[in-house]
């Protein structure tokens, strides 16, 4: 019976860092664990007697406490990779939107002004009026601001591109130029 207590006492201290540790994280943990034990030992013991005193034979059992660590487990494990996976495809497809909204506004620049921004002019041409030459005759704002892709970085430009009017993609998510997950205007 007293093994039991003891037991309970060590195993609810453990539960309580466990869980200070996934809120908080890895380098509290150490603190807390450092610390935990002194302040448990001085303060929360009377506590502890005094619900032991209470709920006398009322706790769970060491099997009970791994079937549900072991549940939650299981549950964190099936959890975890969907929603890592989620935002690498949100920041897929919102480099694709930027894409698609870059792309119509070249156009429109292209039917105002005949040509396409240089390259040197690049894609602030469609912000503020270029000072470069060729010098847009009827320029007006087409974006707001230059938008980035979705992980923060600026879109690739070049015009006139290979075979095609003008060169637009991201570096994807990997951030390097010319791997296959780049992702370019053309093949949306």
């Amino acid at each position: 019976m007293e093994q039991d207590v003891s037991l309970w006492m060590w195993v609810m201290w453990f539960l309580k860092v466990l869980i200070l540790a996934f809120l908080i994280g890895i380098p509290f943990l150490v603190v807390v664990v450092l610390v935990s034990q002194g302040v448990y030992n001085r303060f929360l013991k009377r506590v502890e007697k005094k619900l032991e005193e209470k709920y006398q034979n009322k706790g769970f059992t060491l099997i009970e406490v791994l079937v549900v660590l072991i549940i939650l487990g299981l549950i964190a494990a099936i959890i975890v990779p969907r929603i890592t996976g989620r935002v690498d495809e949100a920041k897929v497809e919102t480099t694709k939107i930027q894409l698609r909204a870059i792309k119509d506004a070249l156009e429109q620049y292209k039917l105002d002004n005949g040509t396409y921004p240089t390259t040197e002019q690049g894609l602030k041409a469609l912000v503020e009026k270029p000072t470069t030459p060729p010098e847009p005759p009827r320029w007006r704002p087409y974006l707001e601001k230059v938008p980035k892709d979705g992980w923060g970085r600026d879109f690739i430009y070049i015009s006139p591109g290979v075979n095609r009017p003008y060169e637009l993609r991201s570096k994807g998510p990997d951030g390097e130029e010319g791997t296959e997950d780049d992702i370019d205007v053309w093949s949306l």
